[in-house]
């Protein structure tokens, strides 16, 4: 009886272990067109460094964090974005004022989702993968799927493995059926922890060379404000010590 959950739990190591390793061939292919350092040939300001460390959504966040640490926007813990001041000084904080809407309020959730898409914050990615500093968006979510493929894969194994045993005859020698399964076991766990070197880099929003740049983030230490808006861009609203500016973020 073993053998009938064998077959699937072999299929679906096999399989999954192929894409990852086909997934991972293809970003190596992409990474090859980095070259050197970059960085020095891109405006590496707070938005680029929030998007390398926390991605679109974290771009956002430090949006609203900036204009409300200004007094032009109003950041609610009950969940609403308020504009303060419509102007926006730049094409993100005019994104965002529309994004709220004519009526000049609207919740913060959604305001965050719709921005996190919006051409202003995906230009910003754009010119960083561009430039070798960001991970293309599509390696990244397929090289993220196929790990967590591997992973499902591992689990059915154990789960199958668990059921042959549970499901054999009193007296039967399992002893056969725990070292097949060994084999696809084997096989999925191997698979995921040579992803965690060779693979690993590719689900992050910074390449290794943006993680260099990242490492070389140093805030203004005599201002405290660029201080905040560094840390909240590196690590996002738990930087913040205000807890009800991190409701509001939450909300």
């Amino acid at each position: 009886m073993w053998l009938l959950f064998l077959i699937p739990a072999f299929l679906a190591a096999a399989l999954s272990c192929f894409r990852l390793v086909k997934v991972a061939a293809t970003a190596d292919a992409l990474s090859g067109a980095e070259t050197g350092r970059p960085g020095d040939a891109t405006g590496i300001g707070l938005y680029e460094t929030a998007h390398l460390a926390g991605g679109p959504a974290r771009v956002v966040d430090l949006a609203l964090v900036l204009m409300a640490a200004q007094g032009r926007l109003h950041l609610a813990h009950t969940g609403w974005t308020t504009v303060v001041d419509p102007q926006g000084r730049n094409l993100l904080e005019r994104a965002l004022i529309d994004c709220i809407g004519p009526e000049g309020q609207c919740r913060t959730s959604e305001l965050r989702e719709q921005l996190a898409v919006h051409p202003a914050v995906l230009e910003i990615g754009g010119r960083l993968v561009l430039a070798g500093l960001a991970t293309p968006a599509v390696v990244k979510e397929a090289t993220s799927m196929a790990v967590r493929q591997v992973r499902l894969a591992l689990l059915l194994s154990l789960l199958l493995l668990g059921a042959s045993i549970a499901l054999a005859p009193d007296g039967t020698d399992t002893g056969a059926a725990i070292a097949w399964f060994a084999l696809p076991l084997v096989l999925t766990s191997g698979t995921l922890l040579m992803a965690r070197v060779d693979v690993h880099p590719y689900t992050r929003w910074a390449t290794h060379a943006g993680q260099e740049v990242l490492h070389a983030v140093r805030p203004d230490p005599a201002g405290a404000e660029q201080e905040l808006l560094t840390a909240v861009a590196m690590v996002g609203p738990a930087a913040l010590q205000d807890a009800r500016l991190r409701a509001a973020l939450r909300n």
